[in-house]
């Protein structure tokens, strides 16, 4: 008889840095101890049933497309395997949310796929990584547990709310008005809503696995900000960076506005200018937590209740299909 088994992918982070010092919690480097020797730094691990697989070493500021589409590959992969029930990702915090939600965006597995991390690196004095590996692993074995989601300090947040908020703490994350799906609690899960939304097709999505992988690269899309004296200088620089076919240099902008959405005057004409020459423009908002509240008159479209870095994904993969 077959034995049911977790596959556990490793990327880097700060979950696999390393420091010269023990007590160093700030000057390690990244992505450095192989996921499988973080494995056998816990004595709880030995025995289980686990496959790994190290997909990359990469401190994830540095994460980018093309290690995205190596991921939903491999998850691909793995999760059509009968045997395999999930997958537990470990990865840095910088980039977690963007990972985690362009991948159940793809995707949409019907089984779990749990990304963790940790803030501090793996040879701190206490490091937390451990931990979160832990209770990574009991959620990814919950009965019923579905879709991409992330797991740190005993929270498993929805991979389209979480979003880093502190720059330090080991609680580094929140979900939001929507709050975390659920809890750790001496390896117990106790959920608080449902579990994210999976792909009709029983598995993954293939035709949105098979759009990501025929490119080589997303559609360029940019993140910029309103703030007090912001005026149209950037955008119209990245509209005089056009082809020889006049097309701008961006196919999409997203603006992270003030409040609910609102963007000073000047550079709402300049984006009303890259709106006009075919360029998509959405608003989101500097505020970390509510959505924007639409109104009639609204020139630009908006992301509703996406982070600015979110909602480059969103737009960069829906522009993929046009």
């Amino acid at each position: 008889m077959e034995i049911r088994r977790h596959v556990i992918l490793g990327t880097g982070g700060t979950i696999a840095g390393r420091a010269s010092r023990p007590g160093d919690g700030v000057g390690y480097v990244a992505g450095q101890v192989g996921v499988e020797e973080l494995l056998a730094s816990i004595p709880s691990m030995a025995g289980l049933p686990l496959e790994v697989e190290q997909v990359a070493q990469v401190d994830s500021k540095d994460m980018g497309f093309a290690l995205w589409q190596q991921l939903a590959t491999r998850l691909a992969f793995h999760l059509s395997r009968p045997e395999v029930d999930a997958v537990v990702i470990t990865h840095g915090t910088d980039t977690i949310e963007e990972t985690a939600f362009f991948l159940q965006t793809v995707l949409r597995p019907a089984k779990p796929v749990v990304f963790t991390c940790a803030m501090r690196p793996a040879t701190a004095l206490v490091p937390d990584g451990p931990q979160n590996l832990v209770d990574a692993l009991a959620v990814a074995s919950h009965p019923g547990a579905q879709g991409v989601v992330v797991v740190c300090a005993g929270q498993i947040h929805s991979a389209t709310d979480v979003s880093k908020v502190h720059t330090y703490r080991v609680d580094a994350f929140d979900s939001g008005d929507a709050g975390p799906l659920g809890c750790v609690e001496e390896g117990r899960v106790r959920l608080f809503r449902p579990w994210p939304l999976a792909s009709e097709t029983g598995g993954w999505d293939p035709v949105a696995l098979q759009r990501i992988q025929s490119v080589q690269a997303m559609p360029p899309v940019v993140v910029l900000t309103s703030h007090a004296d912001a005026d149209g200088t950037l955008v119209r620089a990245l509209l005089s960076g056009s082809d020889a076919a006049q097309r701008p240099a961006v196919r999409g902008i997203v603006v992270a506005g003030t409040g609910n959405g609102t963007v000073h005057h000047a550079l709402e004409a300049a984006l009303l200018e890259a709106q006009a020459k075919g360029v998509r423009v959405v608003r989101t908002s500097r505020c970390v937590h509510g959505p924007l509240l639409t109104h009639p008159g609204q020139l630009l479209a908006d992301a509703r209740s996406l982070t600015p870095v979110k909602a480059r994904i969103a737009l960069a993969l829906e522009l993929l299909e046009d």
